[in-house]
């Protein structure tokens, strides 16, 4: 079973901000050695935070093709939402105002791939990418349903 995905980030209160947006929750704080770190779950996932004192610039998996490593982390939205544009259209607005608010804490999110519709297997998925506070990417994954029409009442 996984337990967890861990992050490195510069600054783990505007992560822990950012995560929070997304619906995480902080369920446990503790330092790592010499440093703040915590666990947060959400969207049927359990991710740690590490702040690491002297950062460094990441590298940028999302747009380097020739980058080696861990991509980025996935969360399924299928039970979640009914369709990844409006979800990723709500988020947008609640970072846009979260930045206005304290824009020493947020800012505006940063969307990577606006969702579109991919063939995986067998299955048609809406996919979209956005970068967290340290500019690492994020997929959000939906199942695509087409939209049903309505029956007509004698048909």
């Amino acid at each position: 079973m996984f337990h967890h995905a861990s992050i490195r980030t510069a600054d783990i209160h505007r992560a822990i901000a950012f995560y929070e947006q997304l619906g995480f929750i902080v369920c446990d704080r503790f330092t790592t050695g010499y440093t703040l770190a915590c666990w947060l779950e959400g969207l049927g996932a359990r991710i740690e935070l590490i702040q690491i004192p002297e950062p460094k610039p990441a590298p940028d998996p999302f747009r380097d093709e020739h980058y080696v490593g861990y991509y980025h982390l996935s969360f399924d939205l299928t039970d979640i939402s009914a369709d990844l544009p409006s979800w990723l259209g709500e988020l947008q607005s609640s970072f846009a105002q979260a930045a206005r608010v304290n824009a020493d804490l947020f800012r505006p999110l940063n969307i990577l791939l606006e969702p579109t519709q991919q063939m995986i297997g067998d299955r048609v998925y809406e996919v979209a990418f956005i970068a967290d506070a340290d500019g690492l990417p994020l997929e959000f994954i939906r199942r695509y349903s087409p939209p049903t029409e309505k029956l007509r009442e004698g048909n």
